[in-house]
């Protein structure tokens, strides 16, 4: 609130507690009392409608405030499977000193959108290392296509899978298992072994981890990075997300101020 809403609020309702001899509780103020309390509140808040738009918005900046601040715990609590999960993709430099982690999804027309924004990233940043975590919510086709790049890890490790992964992401349409294999068998894999490992227990583990991460997180859209201990929601684009990488590697976070 504004400090002059809120002492003109304060006031008012002092006066009108002295009004009432302001009983010890509030469940001691008379039927009377309650009626008269509640009339001049509302007749206080009719006549100053901007008290409550700025009590709402403080209340917003709040529950924003701490929601963040639980996610950064969670961040930090799961930083072994969020950041270096055996189930997950990894590109550019393991050592880094920055890691971005995109949850994804095969058929998210904005994950599509920010794939050359990330491959930018990953050549123009030797010190960066981003994670890919396969979050299949746009239906049954998305679930089987991250089963089979899950399975693709298998053949196609470290940056290798980026190959796999940049020709599936980026193609037209609906994706599903048969464009999926279909990549996979351009790319040369050993389509046998792809089919066993896709209904493997360790693909199920994988995808398992990565809902709970999100759920954890209260992830529900796609692509969203984490970055340091800050949730980046949206295909932001490649500026706002160097930006925020810079960040990281001078201090830890999306924002050194």
């Amino acid at each position: 609130m504004k400090l002059t809403a809120a002492i003109g609020l304060a006031a008012a309702l002092a006066g009108a507690a002295l009004t009432f001899a302001a009983p010890a509780r509030a469940d001691e103020f008379s039927a009377a009392q309650k009626q008269e309390l509640g009339a001049f509140i509302h007749d206080y808040l009719v006549k100053n409608p901007e008290v409550l738009k700025e009590a709402i918005e403080a209340l917003d900046k709040h529950d924003k405030a701490t929601a963040e601040a639980e996610r950064q715990k969670i961040v930090m609590s799961q930083a072994g499977p969020l950041f270096s999960s055996k189930y997950q993709a990894t590109i550019g430099n393991p050592n880094a000193s920055a890691t971005l982690v995109e949850f994804f999804d095969y058929n998210c027309h904005y994950c599509k959108g920010a794939l050359p924004d990330i491959a930018k990233l990953v050549k123009d940043d030797p010190n960066l290392k981003v994670v890919l975590k396969d979050f299949p919510v746009l239906g049954p086709g998305s679930i089987e296509a991250a089963k089979v790049a899950s399975a693709a890890r298998n053949q196609l490790p470290g940056d290798k899978f980026w190959a796999f992964h940049a020709k599936l992401l980026a193609s037209h349409g609906p994706v599903g298992k048969a464009e999926a294999m279909a990549v996979a068998k351009d790319l040369g894999l050993d389509m046998d072994k792809l089919t066993k490992d896709m209904d493997g227990a360790d693909v199920k583990a994988g995808l398992d981890e990565t809902m709970q991460l999100a759920d954890a997180l209260q992830i529900n859209g796609t692509p969203t990075f984490v970055l340091g201990q800050d949730l980046v929601v949206g295909a932001v684009g490649y500026g706002e997300l160097k930006s925020k990488i810079d960040s990281v590697h001078k201090c830890g976070r999306v924002s050194c101020t």
